[in-house]
């Protein structure tokens, strides 16, 4: 017989005191544990700062753990993947009873169903808490769509939680969606004094983590010089404090807007917390919407971060657990192109993507237009292989856990999945990016330029990918304008564009 009747397993994206995995936690009988393992962070290349955040907070939860006196065994170190140092401590322990909150990765989640039934556990699997909707109430809600669009998931979301709706059940302002006022770029001038994130200490906890990241993981991509992320409850809360009190009430109006060396803008830099689950969505979009009272802020703005995280959040979750493993594998376009190695270290002739990376590697962190418009929109173009720019984004950035990396990456920036949950690829040229940003001020290439040796890579490969889809892009009335524009182009001015993209995408690493 065992001295403890349930082990409790907590992965490093579940600290949170008040989740499922701990809600009926007796520590007469229970014990918790936690694995720190290489594998993970091998998984995929991830970035150092990433490996920290984790690691930092997973110590940090422990700690408190601790000092609640709740039996724990912490392993530091671990070279095996999770499931295999959870089969050794089970064995060991001679435990049959394992309890969890489903993981955020399907790869973890079936490694570990797997384990089960080869040691005949009892494996209680719990769903997770955090999100507003049930993987039942997704599937309930997806079940008699023809389409699945974000739009009508959201006013369900709004209805159904009392989220900016009025007392007659109606949306506050008259309308569910301000996405035509959230995408002003910044002035000519630039974007002025922009007020910086929270600050945090690095305390001893920390500091440890820092450094035996930079020893073990040397070889990793990124810089740990500008680790300044929350990883406690306290200094996510504080955060999020932060945000509402000195950044929301810009973030609306900027929130597409790109600007060289303002790696952050407006934005509220929450999601990493949220993902480790030190917040809770609720408490972020109470804070939020509490503050539009408080301050009488721009109802467009609020809005729109309400949509980010009660709408799209929730639905690209839903979405994940739906279609796993296949989103994983989808590929539409059947691209077939390796990552360009700059992808890694930013060294590139384009100033956008230069920026973009370049602000990654030091900070693991870009924001959703970075993300969608620049590196993405540029995959998309250069016909990558779908997997490999999943990976990257995964490595990459600090707030990337599977269940909301993969449907952002996959379905939303390359639309491998062929427009399962979105209604048209996201592809521009250069003209978007100079009109979002100043990147094309300081760049080479000339963004209004179709092809030649001075033309925007982005703008010629965007004129090829609708040459070579052109009869997908004229059968949707939401991309048959792209089609028109294409249409006003000479004949030979299309071929000069088709020979220089295969010119390009014959040497993307050279850009």
């Amino acid at each position: 017989m065992s001295d403890h009747r349930r082990l409790i397993l907590i992965l490093g994206d579940q600290l949170d005191l008040q989740g499922a995995a701990l809600r009926d936690f007796d520590c007469r009988t229970d014990e918790i544990i936690m694995i720190e393992s290489a594998n993970e962070a091998q998984h995929v290349w991830s970035h150092k700062a990433k490996i920290a955040l984790f690691l930092s907070a997973m110590r940090h939860f422990a700690q408190a753990l601790e000092e609640r006196q709740y039996p724990l065994t912490y392993i530091k170190g671990a070279t095996l993947p999770i499931a295999e140092v959870l089969r050794e401590q089970l064995l060991n322990k001679k435990i049959s009873h394992l309890v969890c909150v489903e993981p955020g990765e399907w790869r973890l989640k079936k490694a570990i169903e797997a384990l089960a039934q080869d040691l005949n556990l009892e494996l209680e699997m719990r769903e997770d808490d955090h999100f507003y909707c049930s993987h039942q109430e997704f599937i309930a809600w997806a079940s008699n769509k023809k389409e699945l669009r974000l739009e009508y998931f959201y006013r369900l979301m709004r209805k159904t939680h009392g989220v900016l709706i009025d007392s007659d059940g109606n949306p506050e302002g008259g309308q569910w969606n301000f996405d035509q006022d959230n995408r002003k770029p910044y002035p000519k001038k630039g974007p002025g004094m922009i007020d910086a994130p929270a600050a945090f200490e690095l305390d001893a906890i920390t500091q440890e983590v820092l450094k035996y990241v930079s020893t073990s993981y040397a070889d990793h991509p990124g810089s740990l010089d500008s680790f300044n992320w929350p990883t406690t409850r306290e200094q996510a809360l504080e955060a999020l404090h932060y945000f509402v009190e000195y950044r929301l009430r810009n973030f609306g109006v900027y929130q597409d807007a790109m600007w060289t060396d303002t790696p952050f803008g407006w934005h509220s830099i929450l999601a990493s917390s949220l993902n480790l689950r030190l917040l809770n969505p609720r408490e972020v979009v109470d804070a939020v919407v509490m503050a539009w009272k408080k301050y009488s802020l721009d109802l467009s703005t609020v809005e729109g971060f309400v949509r980010q995280v009660l709408g799209w959040r929730e639905f690209v979750r839903g979405m994940y657990y739906m279609d796993m493993p296949k989103m994983a594998q989808d590929n539409y376009y059947e691209h077939k192109r390796a990552l360009p190695r700059w992808y890694w270290t930013g060294q590139t002739k384009m100033a956008c993507m230069k920026d973009a990376i370049g602000q990654t590697l030091e900070f693991a962190y870009a924001h959703h237009i970075q993300r969608l418009m620049v590196t993405g929109n540029f995959a998309l173009l250069a016909e990558i292989l779908p997997s490999e720019v999943c990976d990257w984004y995964l490595a990459i950035y600090a707030d990337a856990i599977e269940w909301v990396e993969l449907p952002n990456t996959a379905g939303m920036a390359l639309f491998a999945n062929g427009g399962r949950f979105t209604s048209k690829p996201y592809i521009a040229s250069g003209a978007y990016i100079k009109r979002m940003s100043n990147y094309c001020n300081s760049c080479q290439y000339k963004p209004d330029v179709r092809y030649g040796e001075t033309a925007c890579p982005i703008t010629t490969l965007y004129w090829n990918f609708l040459i070579n889809h052109r009869a997908q892009f004229e059968a949707s009335p939401r991309t048959r304008l792209m089609t028109a524009n294409l249409n006003k182009i000479a004949i030979e001015d299309q071929e000069a564009i088709q020979l220089h993209a295969q010119k390009i995408l014959n040497h993307l690493d050279a850009l």
